[in-house]
């Protein structure tokens, strides 16, 4: 039991060049030998003021901003702007559209929990996971290159639609890709999940409790694994996921291991979506074509919250019935996740908090915004 000796602590500067923090993140730590006594994030290194840039912009010229926020999870934070702006301005989205941008929105999910895998095996020592899920990235990565024309910080989705229509090239790429991950996923699960040094790195290392995950706004995978039963896809539905089937992976353990086995479990939840998905495509036009060059809102108060792969993320807008939102507030996932670690790892081994870090899949520049 680590009992503490204040009057032998060191302070301790983690990051913000460290690679296990992923980003310019520092964390001040006052250690009392390899026990953590204190931690506290340090943020701001990377702040641009997206928010303020929202209101010297119009609607459509802000759209690349929103990829350069999670640049991991470009889609759904893109989606999330152009929901708000057509609920605002009573935009019609056609449904050809709506099937593609779940498709997109599902794949870039799926490659964010890759690469959220690979980096947090190489921050518990081990290197070969990161080759095979680069080797996967890229095949996916590859699909979405042709259609958007990118391969990381996405701004593909257009008010009323997408930028451009998928073919019958695409299609095919994502029914093959389907079978093939599942495959690959039952081969990370040998060769990983069931693996006896990455049980004792995170089995009971992070507990969460659920009053933790409600008290600091937790979501996503991070509340998911503390027996917090909440995806904005099925508790909110846009962009038509009510009509889709699949399930929320859930778990009541809290720890580090919960969190991973929650997050590897939604990649074959989204292969399900997108599964269903390139089923359906409905036949029409993948843009709506008569929505104006310059958009005016109405004037209101709007709110639009979408399920990104680090969760809830959302966009509350303030119009003034100009072409620029009067105000613009972005509801961070990670920030609300990362507020659990003073909490939680208070008394925790300096390793351990590595793990835990691992656990929660920060990305820096999205809080900082």
């Amino acid at each position: 039991m680590y009992t503490k000796h204040k009057e032998e602590t060191f302070v301790l500067n983690l990051g913000p060049q460290h690679p296990a923090t992923h980003g310019v993140l520092r964390i001040k730590l006052t250690m009392d030998g390899e026990y953590i006594v204190n931690a506290e994030p340090v943020l701001g290194y990377i702040h641009r003021m997206h928010e303020k840039m929202a209101e010297n912009r119009t609607y459509a010229q802000y759209l690349p901003n929103l990829s350069r926020l999670d640049y991991l999870g470009a889609i759904s934070f893109s989606l999330a702007h152009c929901l708000i702006v057509e609920k605002a301005c009573g935009i019609e989205v056609p449904e050809r559209a709506t099937v593609i941008r779940v498709i997109m929105a599902e794949l870039n999910r799926i490659t964010s929990h890759l690469l959220w895998f690979g980096a947090l095996i190489v921050d518990l020592g081990g290197f070969t996971p990161m080759l095979y899920i680069f080797d996967d990235r890229e095949k996916i990565i590859d699909m979405m290159d042709s259609i958007t024309g990118s391969r990381l910080t996405f701004c593909y989705l257009r008010f009323g639609g997408v930028s451009c229509d998928i073919d019958d090239t695409f299609i095919a790429g994502v029914r093959d890709i389907v079978p093939y991950m599942r495959t690959r996923l039952k081969m990370y699960h040998a060769l990983v999940s069931r693996n006896a040094i990455l049980q004792e790195r995170l089995v009971g290392i992070g507990n969460i409790t659920p009053e933790m995950c409600r008290s600091y706004g937790a979501s996503g995978a991070v509340a998911r694994a503390s027996g917090v039963k909440h995806d904005v896809r099925q508790a909110e539905p846009y962009s038509g996921y009510e009509r889709y089937d699949f399930d929320i992976p859930m778990s009541t353990d809290g720890d580090s291991m919960a969190r991973f086995s929650v997050k590897m479990e939604e990649m074959e939840q989204s292969l399900r979506i997108i599964e269903q998905a390139v089923k359906n495509v409905p036949a029409g036009a993948y843009r709506n074509g008569k929505v104006p060059r310059t958009l005016t809102p109405a004037v209101g108060d709007f709110y639009q919250a979408v399920e990104t792969p680090r969760g809830a993320f959302g966009i509350r807008m303030v119009s003034d019935g100009s072409n620029t939102p009067y105000r613009m507030k972005l509801r961070s996932p990670c920030l609300s996740n990362l507020s659990l670690l003073p909490e939680v790892v208070e008394g925790m081994l300096l390793a351990d908090m590595l793990a835990f870090m691992g656990s929660l899949d920060l990305v820096i520049p999205e809080i900082d915004r």
